[in-house]
């Protein structure tokens, strides 16, 4: 926003200065490999907000929809049209290699091939997975990583969150799409919940791996990376094809003509609908899960927790300071207090995030500065993606005269030294 200010006792016309100070309220975020596999990013997309943006509240004269969209309330929430594309064009090259390295049953990975060969026949374009290779190079059936699997019991104690797939992905603490979706698919079963992993594209993320659940009455579609969850027939739901379903007992992949989730008859028993790859009839023998029985976690050391959390903090400040070469950054201790006691409330999502002492001291903040700010968070990988992650907020831009800054970083640790690390950042505006 520009924001102008005039010299004391002076008309418009005579002097005056106008400030730029961005304040930063959501984000849209879509990987650049999903433009090189769609070539083009067209659609509305549901803007992801902050649980709390300070200097905001929703305008009184805005009307909400009258009836919600399937069930999901609109009233707060943002939406954006998007269009990106690349010019010039870009090929997108796919690497499928094929060993020849199997592990036991040969007859079925024989016809896993198979299978996929005709389903790709079919519909070229849609996805299709019925073998993986595992950390020795062996070829196995997708099938034999789908079992149920105990989340840590700090999740069972609060809520499911997602976390990195598999036992070796866990002790590792890394993951991609498709093992972020087993272990998902894997804690429902635990919870006696039926899950599939579902196969796709989304017109954010290019391909992607979901997780579909048959309710009483409908189907839900889990992002196991965000913890979003949507409806089958939510117009929002950036899941653009079902391509292919799998499980602990069989492949499925989608023939039905249009493969848009609103459009999809779920129900794979029907072979109209879904080809699988064992027949009901099948003989073979059941291929054994190659999941433990038991997750076993290890604590993560909360001494390094608070070491690191002091290193991001001083890191960022030293980086708010770096990017203002020009302004003076001078620091309110006041709201960094307050901001300290709200973040820990923020990841477990409950009560009120700000308790009656800190919203008494915050209003008297309010009374001589306008505050704007905001928490994000994110999975920590490396300091320098908090760093990014701040950068690209553009609050360090203000060019307000006496714009004071706050920042507090909280991390709320996972077993196996998995983080969830939260920086909440404000700026703050003297009156004048």
């Amino acid at each position: 926003m520009i924001i102008e200010k005039h010299e004391d006792h002076c008309f418009k016309s005579c002097s005056g200065h106008s400030y730029i100070r961005k304040n930063w309220l959501g984000s849209i975020v879509f990987p650049f490999s999903a433009l090189l596999q769609q070539s083009e990013i067209s659609g509305t997309f549901q803007v992801n907000i902050p649980p709390v943006l300070l200097g905001y509240t929703w305008s009184e004269t805005y009307v909400s929809p009258k009836e919600d969209y399937n069930g999901q309330n609109l009233k707060e929430s943002t939406f954006l049209n998007i269009f990106a594309t690349i010019e010039p064009q870009i090929s997108y090259a796919i690497c499928n290699p094929e060993l020849d390295k199997f592990s036991g049953q040969i007859d079925v990975l024989e016809r896993a091939q198979i299978f996929k060969k005709n389903c790709k026949a079919l519909f070229p374009k849609r996805r299709i997975t019925t073998t993986v290779f595992n950390d020795e190079g062996i070829q196995i059936l997708v099938t034999r990583y789908i079992k149920a699997l105990n989340p840590p019991q700090q999740l069972l104690d609060i809520f499911l969150h997602d976390s990195n797939a598999t036992l070796r992905c866990i002790s590792l603490a890394i993951g991609n799409k498709e093992e972020h979706a087993i272990l998902l698919c894997n804690f429902f079963l635990y919870f006696g919940k039926k899950a599939l992993v579902l196969l796709g594209t989304s017109m954010l993320e290019g391909h992607v791996a979901y997780v579909l659940t048959p309710e009483t009455d409908e189907y839900l579609l889990w992002n196991p990376l965000t913890g979003q969850c949507h409806k089958q027939f939510d117009p929002f739901c950036p899941l653009q094809s079902v391509d292919c379903l799998f499980d602990g007992e069989n492949v499925w992949f989608n023939i039905q003509q249009n493969n848009s989730p609103r459009a999809v008859y779920f129900d794979y028993s029907k072979e109209s609908f879904w080809k699988q790859l064992l027949p009901k009839n099948y003989q073979g023998t059941k291929a054994q899960s190659i999941q433990p029985e038991e997750i076993i976690y290890s604590d993560t050391n909360k001494s390094m927790v608070e070491d690191l959390k002091n290193r991001i903090e001083r890191t960022l400040k030293y980086k708010i300071m770096e990017w203002r070469p020009k302004q003076p950054t001078r620091w309110n201790r006041q709201c960094t207090f307050i901001l300290r006691q709200i973040l820990p409330k923020l990841e477990l999502g409950t009560g009120n995030f700000v308790s009656s002492e800190d919203e008494s001291e915050f209003e008297r903040l309010l009374q001589f500065y306008w505050v704007a700010g905001f928490p994000i968070q994110m999975p920590y990988t490396d300091v320098q993606s908090v760093i990014d992650a701040v950068y690209q907020t553009g609050i360090h831009s203000s060019e307000f005269p006496q714009t004071e800054f706050a920042l507090a970083v909280y991390i709320h640790p996972y077993p196996n030294n998995i983080l969830s690390v939260w920086v909440y950042l404000a700026s703050l505006a003297r009156y004048q």
